[in-house]
């Protein structure tokens, strides 16, 4: 089955404290979004990457995509104001390529550089199975919830910690993003939900982080070092 990975890279350098996006931030001397890139497309070789990014990160996009092993199969779509509208472009993108044949869709942050092939393999196998793979890890510290009396203990060991690639068959996930944005749309589980989909969910990664803050960078930068 045709296989499709919407990376969404339009994050800033805001909360990073710094002037560059954190996407393109260097680790080892490569970008955050080339270990992304690399990966999946070193997952399957018949894999095409979607790159959704700003309109001012298509230069920077198009170099690092040139760095990867297999850069013609990466192309780069601009993406929108919200994450919501990113990921349609980049699902529009590849409905207007695939017409009514289904695929497999990874939607996948670009800065969560530390996502394994074995992850990536594991999605794609139950997506294949059941439609749909959400890969989730334990919350590891006690969580309350506020009310408007204070605030309840709530039972850790059903929260679930969400984590990307995001993968569905092309049915689902498609006509889901045709919907009218909802402020409560916060992921691709939640669109698909919203729309009528089952999700299932899978067991994830404690190291695919996402790399927010500066403290997130010095961790890749740790795990990513040479061996």
């Amino acid at each position: 089955m045709k296989k499709y990975a919407v990376i969404v890279a339009g994050g800033s350098g805001t909360r990073m404290g710094t002037a560059t996006p954190k996407q393109f931030l260097q680790l080892h001397g490569k970008p955050v979004l080339w270990y992304t890139l690399e990966t999946f497309l070193d997952a399957y070789d018949d894999l095409q990457i979607v790159l959704v990014l700003p309109a001012d990160g298509f230069e920077r996009g198009q170099a690092v995509a040139g760095m990867t092993v297999a850069s013609a199969r990466v192309r780069l779509v601009e993406g929108g104001g919200t994450r919501y509208h990113s990921v349609q472009n980049g699902c529009r993108a590849i409905a207007a390529e695939i017409g009514g044949a289904e695929a497999v869709i990874f939607v996948h942050d670009g800065v969560r550089c530390l996502a394994t092939r074995g992850l990536i393999h594991r999605c794609y196998e139950q997506a294949l199975r059941v439609g749909s793979a959400v890969p989730v890890i334990n919350s590891r510290d006690s969580v309350r919830m506020v009310t408007g009396a204070g605030s309840v203990a709530v039972d850790r060991t059903r929260i679930k910690l969400v984590q990307t690639p995001q993968t569905f068959k092309s049915r689902l996930l498609l006509p889901a993003y045709e919907a009218e944005y909802r402020e409560s749309f916060t992921d691709e589980a939640t669109v698909v939900e919203a729309a009528g989909g089952d999700i299932h969910l899978l067991e994830g990664e404690l190291n695919n982080i996402k790399i927010t803050m500066p403290e997130d960078l010095l961790i890749a930068e740790y795990l990513l070092r040479p061996a």
